[in-house]
C-alpha cells in the first residue's frame, strides 16, 4: 500500500476511536519489550514514528514486567540501546507486579491485559494504544473493545484495522444515534411549540370572555387532506349552445353592458340630425308658389 494511503487510512481510524471510545492527544501508547527492541534494530526513531503513525502526539509508556524482560536479555546486541531508551523516553506504568510478589516477571500477554481490561470485561477503560509485536498477544486484545493495534514489520510501522468487536459496537451506537434524531426530528419540535403557542392564546381568550362557549371560542383547525388545485392554474370549461340554437348565454354582468351598448347607439341614432341644404329649399318653395296659382284659377 502506498505511503500516503495508508497514512490517510490510519488518520480516519483514529478519529473513529476517538469519535467512538474518546481518544485524544496525547495518546497513552502501551510498548511491550519486543517492539521497543526491534525499532532499536531498525534504527528507528521510535517516538516520531508513532506520531506520524498516530497523527498526533503520544506519550509512551512502558510496564515494569516489560521493563523487567529488557534486563533479562541485557545480554543480547542493541537490548542495551533499548533499555536506556526506554529509562529516559517512556514512561513507567506501574502494573502491580511488584518483585517481591512476583519473583519472576509476568508474561506479556498476562501483563498487558491486567493493565488494559483491569476488570475482564472487555473495555480500554483508559484508552490505550497498545505497541506490541506478539501476535498472540494483539490477537487476545482484539477482543478488548475500542484497542488500537500497531506492530513493526520490516521496519515499517503498521496499523491494524478495526477490530470487529469493536466494529460491531460502534455500528451499533451509530444506528441508535440515527434512531434517536428520527424520532425527534427538527419540525416535530416545532409543531409542537406552535401548539403550545395556540393553547396559551386560547387560554387567553377564555380569561378575557369568561361567559362565552368554549366551542366558539376555540379556533377551527385546518382540515388535513386532499388539497384544491389552483384555481388559476385549471383550464377553463368551455360552454355548450343552447336547444334553442342560441349562442352562449352570457352573464349578467356582460348582459348588462351589452344592453347599455345598444341603448347608447339607439340614442345616438336619434339625436344625429341631418342638415338640410339651400338647394332644396328653393325648390320646395316654388312648388309651394306653382300649387297657389293653380287654385286660384280654379276659383
Amino acid at each position: 500500500m502506498p505511503r500516503a494511503k495508508r497514512s490517510k487510512q490510519y488518520r480516519k481510524l483514529m478519529e473513529q476511536f476517538s469519535m467512538g471510545w474518546g481518544f485524544h492527544e496525547p495518546y497513552q501508547v502501551l510498548v511491550d519489550a519486543d517492539f521497543i527492541t526491534e525499532a532499536n534494530k531498525c534504527k528507528m526513531d521510535l517516538v516520531r514514528r508513532l506520531e506520524d503513525t498516530l497523527h498526533g502526539q503520544v506519550k509512551p509508556m512502558i510496564t515494569q514486567c516489560s521493563m523487567r524482560h529488557l534486563y533479562g536479555r541485557k545480554s543480547e546486541p542493541g537490548v542495551q540501546a533499548a533499555i536506556e531508551q526506554a529509562k529516559t523516553h517512556f514512561e513507567r506504568r506501574r502494573c502491580g507486579h511488584h518483585p517481591d510478589e512476583y519473583p519472576e516477571p509476568l508474561s506479556a500477554l498476562e501483563c498487558l491485559h491486567s493493565v488494559v481490561d483491569p476488570k475482564d470485561n472487555a473495555a480500554n477503560k483508559h484508552r490505550y494504544v497498545c505497541a506490541i509485536n506478539d501476535d498472540t498477544v494483539r490477537s487476545n486484545l482484539r477482543q478488548v473493545a475500542g484497542t488500537p493495534l500497531v506492530y513493526i514489520r520490516r521496519s515499517v510501522m503498521i496499523m491494524e484495522p478495526m477490530a470487529t468487536v469493536s466494529a460491531k459496537i460502534r455500528s451499533k451506537d451509530e444506528k441508535s444515534k440515527f434512531r434517536a434524531e428520527l424520532k425527534t426530528p427538527g419540525g416535530k419540535r416545532k409543531r409542537e411549540d406552535d401548539e403550545d403557542s395556540d393553547e396559551e392564546d386560547e387560554e387567553k381568550t377564555l380569561t378575557v370572555a369568561p361567559g362565552t362557549d368554549q366551542s366558539e371560542k376555540k379556533k377551527k383547525k385546518k382540515p388535513y387532506g386532499r388539497k384544491e388545485p389552483n384555481p388559476l392554474a385549471v383550464k377553463k370549461k368551455k360552454s355548450k349552445p343552447t336547444s334553442d340554437g342560441q349562442g352562449p348565454k352570457l352573464p349578467k354582468a356582460k348582459e348588462a353592458g351589452a344592453a347599455t351598448e345598444e341603448a347608447g347607439e339607439t340614442e345616438g341614432t336619434k339625436r344625429k340630425r341631418r342638415r338640410k341644404h339651400k338647394s332644396t329649399g328653393v325648390s320646395t318653395n316654388g312648388e309651394n308658389a306653382a300649387e297657389a296659382q293653380a287654385v286660384d284659377t280654379e276659383n
